[in-house]
């Protein structure tokens, strides 16, 4: 042994406790990841599992899950959890709203179920988010403020319509594959609002006057923190809230769902924000994210919800908002002539419209409308559909270049045993 060399003696015992200890902590990190993932998934998407589990418990726990996920179908999530978490922003903006608005989701449910309308729909949501928005809109353009009692009548007899006109609208739609949207809750409350008005004595509504002279705009006098906190506050507009902390919890609430969804919402909320500007919209409505809510709804129906979501269909999905920022503005001078609001009509224009869009490019593939869940399994769905057509037109470009081997004869004596048969192809 040299000077300076340094000899390290290990123990035989050691090294087998520490190459058996190495696997044990690596299957125990394992496990915990695979527990976290699991937890995960079970919490965001659709909740499959607890859907399924929920089928087996009394109609009365069910309806619970009807109602939560109805609230969150208004942006196209069906997540009970979501739901949750935006009706405890809407009790952040006002309790008042927050009853009606679960007394319209009720009513509406139940007048499905007691129409005998698909229980597959009904689990999903799909006859609750028009009524939930009917019993908010009422209560934020009664002219008699919170805890009007006598509202409660007016929102179940509206809230039992949206069903019936959401049946009728799906049975003529269905021949195009297109979604009602929200047209049943457009439809429900502008009769309503129009049949009684601000003078009404009843149910006196909010009066909505168009504009009658130019507004004093100073752009040196813009508040930027304010344009900030109109991306949220037009979120929550969507469910007649502008307090810009609702709209946060909500855009918390689509982020467990679907990231995606939550993005396009904040992306769509921004092009709305940006288009009234441009257009020199008062600050005041712009900041109460008035010009936004409509947008983002458009631009998360576009941008992976009924259309894969390529980047194709992204940059769609910003001029869909686009369109329905300015038709918007049109809408709204047009509708505030006849004192009614511009509810959601921009948005189901623009929507509809752009679903109605013929294309020969195949990254623009519109869902078909019994597979669209969510934005992500809706992309896992069109890569799917994607490789079988590379797959089959593969294969039927080696049946082309097989030659037939129909024309073989046996010879005896010059004459066939037997006609050959034609082969086609399978």
């Amino acid at each position: 042994m040299e000077l300076g060399e340094i000899v390290v003696a290990e123990r035989p015992g050691e090294r087998q406790l520490y190459v058996e200890q190495k696997p044990r902590a690596q299957e125990l990190l394992g496990r915990s990841g695979n527990r976290i993932h699991q937890v995960f998934e079970y919490l965001t998407g659709e909740m499959k599992e607890y859907g399924e589990w929920m089928k087996k418990k009394p109609l009365m726990v069910q309806l619970v899950d009807w109602i939560l996920r109805g609230t969150s179908q208004v942006m196209f999530v069906n997540n009970p959890l979501s739901g949750l978490i935006i009706l405890v922003g809407l009790s952040i903006q006002s309790p008042w709203c927050l009853l009606t608005g679960c007394t319209g989701t009720t009513v509406s449910t139940l007048t499905a179920l007691a129409l005998s309308q698909d229980r597959s729909a009904i689990a999903a949501g799909l006859h609750g988010y028009n009524g939930i928005l009917a019993g908010l809109l009422m209560a934020v353009f009664s002219d008699k403020g919170d805890y009007f009692w006598w509202l409660l009548p007016p929102v179940a007899v509206i809230s039992m319509a949206c069903p019936i006109l959401s049946s009728a609208l799906g049975s003529i739609f269905s021949k195009w594959d297109l979604p009602v949207f929200t047209l049943p809750f457009n439809i429900a409350v502008t009769l309503y609002l129009a049949a009684t008005g601000h003078y009404n004595p009843f149910f006196p509504t909010t009066l909505i006057k168009p504009v009658a002279s130019v507004p004093n705009i100073t752009w040196s006098a813009i508040n930027v923190p304010l344009l900030l906190q109109s991306i949220p506050a037009g979120v929550g507009q969507v469910y007649g809230c502008e307090n810009p902390w609702t709209g946060g919890i909500i855009l918390v609430a689509l982020l467990i769902s679907s990231p995606l969804i939550c993005l396009h919402a904040a992306i769509g909320s921004t092009v709305g924000m940006f288009a009234a500007l441009s257009i020199a919209s008062p600050f005041d409505s712009v900041y109460l994210g008035l010009h936004n809510y409509n947008c983002a709804l458009a631009c998360i129906a576009i941008g992976g919800m009924f259309y894969a979501l390529t980047w194709q269909t992204h940059l769609l999905s910003l001029a869909c908002a686009l369109f329905c920022a300015y038709s918007g503005a049109a809408l709204a001078n047009a509708l505030s002539v006849l004192g009614l609001p511009l509810c959601t009509w921009p948005f189901c224009f623009s929507a509809l419209l752009f679903l109605l869009i013929n294309s020969d490019n195949p990254a623009i593939y519109k869902i078909p409308l019994c597979k669209v869940t969510y934005p992500e399994a809706n992309r896992i769905y069109y890569l799917r559909m994607k490789r079988r057509a590379s797959e089959s037109r593969r294969e039927e470009q080696k049946r082309k270049e097989q030659k037939p081997s129909g024309d073989s004869k046996i010879s005896t004596g010059g004459t066939p045993l037997c006609t050959p048969k034609t082969r086609h192809a399978y």
